[in-house]
């Protein structure tokens, strides 16, 4: 007989945040003393930006797309509309997208790829507990949706919507603070840049 436990009540968020603070922490001293060895290559570097400006853009719109959708039903429905009927965890995805926008407005390849991967390990792990709550919670019905749709990266072929989509208020509102946690990251990019083209920090070259 199996001894594994059965979960009862959905993934504590706190701990998914806690874990994406810490995995930010390991990341700050890269960060912090790091220079893109493109920055005195203006054209490489504002290329580089601008597109880190443009994910971080599609992250904060992508996660008001797919808040509207799910909104105060997470966790009590299995949502197959909309980016859920494409990927089962759109907000983790475009959570990623805008980790990896803020590596990109940095300059570096390093630095994105480490962070991206990073923060898509802890979303994945994450995503794992938490769909073992929702098959113990809707079983035969959950399980036909994860076997197909993909669980991160999405199926745009798989996509399909109601006509109408309604949504909730408060949670639309928390969701805009998120968005500003991600909208910071632009200026914070660009600080970094600017004490760094000043030499106020030693720092050493990173790809």
């Amino acid at each position: 007989m199996s001894t594994a436990t059965v979960p009862h009540a959905p993934v504590n968020q706190k701990r998914r945040i806690a874990a994406l603070r810490v995995a930010f922490l390991v990341a700050l001293p890269l960060i912090l003393f790091s220079k893109s060895v493109w920055m005195d290559q203006h054209w490489v570097f504002e290329v580089m930006e601008v597109t880190g400006i443009a994910l971080i853009i599609l992250a904060v719109l992508g996660r008001f797309w797919a808040v509207l959708y799910i909104g105060a039903r997470k966790n009590a429905v299995v949502m197959q509309d909309g980016p859920y009927s494409m990927m089962r965890h759109p907000l983790y995805l475009f959570s990623t997208i805008g980790v990896a926008g803020f590596g990109m407005m940095l300059g570096s390849i390093v630095l994105t790829l480490v962070m991206t991967a990073l923060f898509f390990a802890i979303l994945s792990i994450t995503a794992s507990k938490e769909e073992a709550f929702l098959r113990a919670e809707f079983g035969p019905t959950y399980d036909a949706y994860a076997a197909r749709v993909p669980r991160i990266i999405p199926r745009p072929s798989l996509f399909r919507t109601e006509g109408e989509v309604t949504f909730n208020v408060r949670t639309l509102r928390v969701n805009l603070q998120d968005a500003l946690v991600f909208l910071a990251l632009i200026p914070l990019a660009e600080a970094s840049e600017m004490i760094k083209d000043y030499g106020l920090i030693p720092t050493f070259p990173l790809f």
